[in-house]
């Protein structure tokens, strides 16, 4: 999962830069309201975390602008200002969920798992496939009842291409969701990712390469 963390605290950022990406998020930060509204403009982010108060422009206009796009990311709200008519304000502008300062990083990753659930169709908390199961909440992936030991970029390559139900993602798709913007994209990062899924699924492999198209999780006649 993508997610664009609006934040001027330069300190607070990086933090949760750091922290996000150990729990498997692919982290862009942005430290100002109009640098966000850019990075926004060109990427295809799953969720935006807004701090409210930002320099540029303030961040209840960025959530304003972000939140009338077509296809818009859900945005949460991550700001000191937690008064009850501070929070239904935020809502008013677009924000889909409000984490008040100071919070517990483990209620931000539940709220931002749950957030990325949302989009034109809602994913469901375990998503399976050909015997494997991968629990969004629990960081977990099971096949055929054994555990399977991913690492977290193995993880958000698995989940996109189980989300993907059967259609085939390319490699660009993969790198723009499962890494950040400091990606190189003539690497062979993806193709040595999803050969270690494989390896790690066992056999009979399920994960088809799609020549010039990409990947995808293979249907049972396929197999």
């Amino acid at each position: 999962m993508r997610v664009l963390v609006v934040e001027d605290d330069a300190s607070l950022g990086e933090a949760l830069r750091h922290g996000l990406s150990l729990e498997g998020f692919a982290i862009d930060l942005a430290t100002d309201g109009d640098t966000a509204l850019m990075m926004a403009d060109v990427n295809d982010y799953d969720v935006l975390v807004l701090d409210r108060d930002l320099p540029g422009t303030h961040g209840d206009e960025v959530c304003r602008i972000v939140s009338a796009r077509p296809a818009a990311p859900p945005i949460l709200m991550l700001t000191a200002a937690g008064t009850l008519t501070q929070r239904v304000s935020g809502f008013e502008l677009g924000a889909d969920d409000y984490l008040p300062k100071p919070f517990e990083f483990s209620e931000l990753i539940v709220r931002l798992r749950a957030l990325g659930r949302r989009g034109p169709v809602n994913v469901p908390p375990v998503l399976t496939r050909r015997g494997v199961e991968l629990d969004l909440f629990r960081r977990t992936v099971r096949r055929d009842g054994a555990t399977i030991r991913l690492t977290p970029k193995e993880f958000a390559v698995l989940e996109i291409l189980l989300r993907a139900n059967g259609g085939v993602v390319s490699a660009e798709t993969l790198l723009e969701k499962a890494w950040d913007e400091n990606a190189n994209p003539f690497t062979n990062t993806i193709r040595v990712t999803v050969s270690a899924v494989r390896k790690k699924l066992g056999e009979p492999g399920i994960i088809d390469t799609i020549p010039g198209s990409g990947y995808r999780i293979a249907n049972e006649a396929s197999a």
